[in-house]
């Protein structure tokens, strides 16, 4: 569960492990979680990074809901898990169970919708998914410009700064100097502030 980012559909890590028991999962498949707070903070995800005809394994705390062919789309399956109508019925049928509260599944499985005919399902899976790959190319590139920010500061404020303490050979344009910051920057309090005392 702690791969899963809270309404987020890809899953962006995971941990490679033996086998010894789980949930197995394998690429279309979406993952939901069945224990409380997971499901509430909107854990729930979509299998795509998978090799070809490879199955996979996790916690037993999510419920794997899987497409029928000629039936559901997988995509729009991924959708319909996502809705509120479909959570709010997950998380009211929640009972306690071994210290947490845990989705029944056999509720989920009796629940009741009015599925669209599959040709509509394709149609509205593709744009909520083109949707869904504007904010996972998004999501990458902001990783990429953090990324490019912590280098620069780092080679701007912590190398230069070990440079210029430890090589004799710099100009004062370069020269660093350790100090407080109140030696720097002077505080001012508005009067009318309601957190300073008049």
């Amino acid at each position: 569960m702690d791969n899963l980012e809270p309404f987020n559909k890809k899953i962006y890590s995971y941990g490679l492990e033996s086998f010894k028991g789980g949930s197995k999962f394998r690429n279309g498949d979406t993952l939901l979680a069945r224990i409380t707070p997971c499901l509430e903070n909107g854990k729930t995800a979509f299998v795509d990074f998978l090799q070809n005809n490879e199955i996979a394994f996790g916690s037993t705390e999510f419920i794997v809901l899987r497409e029928k062919k000629d039936i559901s789309n997988k995509h729009f399956l991924y959708y319909l898990a996502r809705s509120e109508r479909f959570r709010k019925t997950a998380i009211k049928s929640m009972t306690w169970s071994s210290g947490r509260e845990r989705v029944q599944i056999d509720v989920l499985q009796d629940f009741i919708l009015s599925l669209p005919p599959l040709p509509i399902q394709n149609q509205i899976a593709e744009i909520l998914s083109s949707f869904d790959d504007k904010i996972d190319l998004l999501t990458w590139q902001n990783k990429t410009l953090e990324s490019l920010v912590l280098t620069l500061f780092r080679h701007k404020f912590i190398e230069n700064l070990q440079n210029s303490l430890f090589t004799s050979k710099n100009t004062n344009k370069d020269k660093w100097e350790i100090g407080k910051l109140g030696d720097y920057v002077r505080n001012r309090i508005r009067r009318n502030s309601k957190y300073c005392k008049k």
